[in-house]
C-alpha cells in the first residue's frame, strides 16, 4: 500500500459508489486479507443512483460484506443550486468527451458536487467509529486527482489528520487504488476477477451506460 494510506488497523468501512475505483479499492482491501465492516453507499440525488446502487450492493455481496445505504438529500439540494449537472433534475447536459484523459477543468466543475468527498468521508468515519472499525477505505486515484483535488494524495494525507483528531479512536484512511491511474485500477480488477460489467461508470442512469458521457468514455479508454 502507498504512502497515502494510513490504515491503523484491519476492520474498515468502505465507501462503495458501484463504480470501478471504489469497487476495485474495496476489492484489494480483501485480497490483503483485511476485512470490511460495512459498505456504505451514499445517495446524494446522482441521476445514476439506482443503477449505482445496484452495482455497489451486488458488489458487496461479492465480496460478502454488510451494505448500508443512506440518504444526502441536503447535498443533492446543494449541488442542484450549484449547478451540477450530476444529479437529478439538473438543468445542464453531463460533460462528453471522445478522447484524452483526464477530463478538462471545465468538464470537472460540471460534475462538482459541493465537498461531496469530505462529507462522505466524514459519513463513513462516524459508521466506522460506531461499528468498532478502525479504517476509512476509499477508491482514488491520481489520474482524477489531476482535476479533482478531493481526489489527490495530498486530500489524504490531510484527512488522516483530520480523523485522527475527530474521532475518539483515532480513525486511519486508506485508498488503496491512489497511486494508480484508470488503466492501472482496471488491471488490478482483472487480476482479481472482475469485468466492465461488474461496475456502473455512467453518469446516466438508464438501461445501459449511455456511451457518451465523459465517464463513460474514460472508462472504456482504460478497459480498452
Amino acid at each position: 500500500m502507498d504512502a497515502s494510506s494510513s490504515a491503523t488497523g484491519d476492520r474498515a468501512v468502505v465507501l462503495l459508489s458501484g463504480g470501478l475505483d471504489s469497487g476495485t479499492a474495496a476489492a484489494l482491501w480483501c485480497a490483503q486479507g483485511r476485512a470490511i465492516a460495512l459498505a456504505l453507499f451514499a445517495d446524494y440525488g446522482q441521476r445514476a443512483v439506482e443503477r449505482e446502487a445496484e452495482s455497489s450492493m451486488a458488489l458487496a455481496g461479492r465480496l460478502g460484506v454488510p451494505w448500508r445505504r443512506i440518504g444526502l438529500p441536503w447535498l443533492a439540494g446543494l449541488a442542484a443550486a450549484s449547478g451540477s449537472a450530476l444529479v437529478q433534475g439538473a438543468s445542464r447536459p453531463v460533460p462528453e468527451r471522445s478522447s484524452g484523459d483526464p477530463g478538462d477543468a471545465e468538464s470537472a466543475a460540471a460534475v462538482w458536487v459541493p465537498a461531496r468527498n469530505l462529507v462522505l468521508v466524514a459519513a463513513a468515519a462516524a459508521h466506522a467509529e460506531t461499528l468498532g472499525a478502525t479504517t476509512v477505505v476509499v477508491g482514488f486515484n491520481r489520474e482524477e486527482a489531476a482535476t479533482f483535488p478531493d481526489n489527490s494524495e495530498a486530500f489524504v494525507h490531510a484527512l488522516a489528520s483530520a480523523l485522527r483528531l475527530a474521532t475518539r479512536a483515532g480513525l486511519g484512511i486508506a485508498s488503496p487504488t491512489q497511486g494508480m491511474d484508470k488503466r492501472g485500477i482496471v488491471a488490478a480488477a482483472r487480476r482479481l476477477g472482475f469485468t466492465q460489467a461488474d461496475f456502473w461508470s455512467c453518469y446516466l442512469g438508464g438501461a445501459a451506460p449511455c456511451g457518451t458521457c465523459e465517464s463513460c468514455a474514460r472508462s472504456a479508454r482504460a478497459w480498452a
